[in-house]
């Protein structure tokens, strides 16, 4: 059973996150989803959206799938990411976000975030590892 993040859901907690356009609107075990229309603060001067931009919304839903697969207490810590930028965005494009734990173990989480236009087209795919902080037992 999922960890209730009910009250993360919108923003993820995180204002920048809202500030970008970005909006998580349902999660699971190890899941989470939702839609970014970036918004100018996301964009460089040209009108594209800026990579680390997209890096701080694919390291965001990792961090929340994690979370949402893990016990209340518990927490956890980029270790590292990998992304890749296959299609480009732009200020006011309809994209759906998701976050996923591919594994998750004793002490880390592998995840796996992809960030897709309206058509389908994967506009940033990345995998990460979160560092897990467990409550102890006993």
């Amino acid at each position: 059973m999922a960890r209730n993040m009910d009250k993360w859901l919108g923003d993820g907690g995180m204002v920048i996150l809202g500030e970008l356009g970005c909006k998580l609107t349902s999660y699971g075990e190890g899941w989470v989803e939702g839609g970014w229309t970036p918004t100018s603060k996301a964009c460089n001067p040209n009108g594209p959206v800026q990579g680390g931009i997209s890096s701080v919304v694919a390291d965001a839903v990792m961090a929340f799938a994690t979370l949402a697969a893990l016990d209340r207490g518990e927490n956890c810590s980029l270790l590292e990411m990998n992304i890749s930028y296959l299609r480009g965005a732009k200020q006011g494009d309809k994209l759906q976000v998701r976050g996923e734990v591919l594994r998750l173990a004793r002490t880390v989480a592998f995840c796996r975030a992809i960030i897709t236009h309206d058509n389908g087209e994967v506009a940033v795919e990345a995998t990460g590892t979160n560092l897990l902080r467990r409550v102890k037992n006993g």
